[in-house]
């Protein structure tokens, strides 16, 4: 662990935006790997439910109403 405590302690001490460029690096070297497809696959869903709607299977609910449903099943939240 000590090659991590030596880049944590280095990075601590770079400049405020030097921090933020390097964090940002960081977290897109995460998402890329964890997020591979998922754009997709919420374009399909939201193209699948766009399509549900339309044909008539599938109506919407008023968000008046969404919002009265989860009062009822979690109150106070």
């Amino acid at each position: 662990m000590a090659i991590l405590e030596d880049i944590e302690r280095d990075a601590i001490a770079l400049p405020k935006d030097q921090r933020l460029q390097l964090a940002q690096k960081l977290i897109s070297s995460v998402d890329e790997i964890g997020e591979t497809g998922v754009e997709e696959a919420w374009e399909e869903e939201i193209s699948l439910r766009i399509n549900r709607y339309r044909s008539g299977e599938v109506e919407p609910i008023p968000a008046d109403e969404v919002f009265a449903r989860l009062k009822e099943i979690a109150p106070g939240q």
